[in-house]
């Protein structure tokens, strides 16, 4: 019998290459993230009665809507590829893109404690932009270590993930 003269690498052990990859789901949260924080600050006006409960439901049917947009969005492209997939890839693809409404999440919740009254909605919206940054830093962090990067890159990463945080943040001070 003849030996292979290298041994075929082991399945399960990863590649290189693929560890070095930031997760799609850390990237599909920072979207949902970001648009979550820009979507919130944008419904909570001044000059208009709160609803918090309905900025509430608009910030979740539009992290549904970009999530399954997205999916659809690779549907084509597979469709365009001519890779066979069908329907069921099609709503895998769709259901892959669930980070987008996960992250989405904290804002969500946050506006839903001012329905109540406990705390008025332009200090549930503050305080979502203020956690919503906190969190673009700690994922920018986490998915530069993820990718083999240095502490300080990763320090570097998430800085720059907190700054579009920071983005909405002060746009929603001018704005206002």
């Amino acid at each position: 019998m003849h030996e292979p003269a290298h041994p075929s690498p082991q399945p399960d052990a990863p590649r290189a290459a693929e560890r070095l990859l930031p997760e799609p789901r850390l990237l599909s949260g920072v979207y949902g993230l970001v648009l979550a924080s820009a979507l919130a600050a944008a419904l909570d006006s001044p000059d208009e009665q709160t609803s918090p409960g309905s900025d509430a439901l608009w910030v979740l049917l539009t992290a549904v809507a970009a999530a399954a947009a997205h999916g659809y969005a690779h549907v084509l492209s597979h469709r365009m590829s001519a890779e066979p997939g069908g329907l069921t890839a099609g709503l895998r693809a769709m259901l892959a893109e669930w980070p987008v409404v996960a992250a989405a999440v904290p804002t969500i919740v946050l506006l839903l404690f001012a329905v109540p009254d406990w705390w008025t909605e332009a200090a549930a919206v503050e305080v979502a932009l203020v956690v919503n940054t906190l969190i673009l830093a700690g994922w920018g962090m986490w998915t530069a270590r993820r990718a083999g990067r240095t502490w300080p890159a990763s320090l570097r990463a998430g800085a720059g993930d907190m700054l579009i945080g920071l983005v909405i943040i002060g746009a929603n001070a001018v704005i206002k």
